[in-house]
């Protein structure tokens, strides 16, 4: 079965956002925005993006999948580090252009490479116009692991 023939051809709109066909609709890089949230608390986690074989490899296998932009591959969640992500639930919603995951994270709990739970750990102030001396404040006191120790110190591809 080729990829397109995995999920339900869009039909109509009623189809789509009343019907229980999975006819996901990709963008122009065939990608699909994902929130991704802790399942017991709901804290965000990360936004990543999947294209058709990491959604049917999630569907699949109960774990996040996602395709990383920056390293144009795709990505089990947590296959070098551990820090899996198992699904407790996958919601799409209504028109089928992102898709939100609830999830319970193996190991530390933390989702971000950089170390932290969230890959949200710092806030923006608000209140007065932008400028270079805008500082962002830092909402996770410290991280849940040391990165360099899983992922070595080779420089991530998705800095700068």
């Amino acid at each position: 079965m080729s990829e397109q023939n995995v999920f339900a051809e869009r039909t109509s709109v009623e189809q789509v956002e009343e019907g229980c066909d999975l006819a996901p609709k990709f963008d122009a890089d065939g990608l699909l925005p994902v929130v991704t949230t802790q399942a017991d608390n709901g804290d965000v986690l990360m936004l990543g993006y999947m294209n058709a074989e990491a959604l049917k490899l999630t569907i699949q296998t109960g774990e996040a999948h996602y395709w990383s932009r920056s390293r144009k591959c795709l990505w089990h969640k947590g296959a070098t580090s551990g820090l899996t992500q198992k699904i407790v639930d996958l919601r799409i919603d209504d028109d089928q252009d992102a898709i939100w995951l609830k999830v319970e994270v193996a190991g530390s709990g933390a989702s971000c490479h950089v170390g932290y739970h969230s890959c949200f750990y710092r806030s923006i102030p608000t209140g007065k116009a932008p400028s270079p001396e805008l500082k962002l404040q830092f909402r996770e006191d410290e991280k849940t692991f040391d990165p360099v120790e899983v992922y070595g110190d080779a420089p991530n591809p998705t800095q700068l």
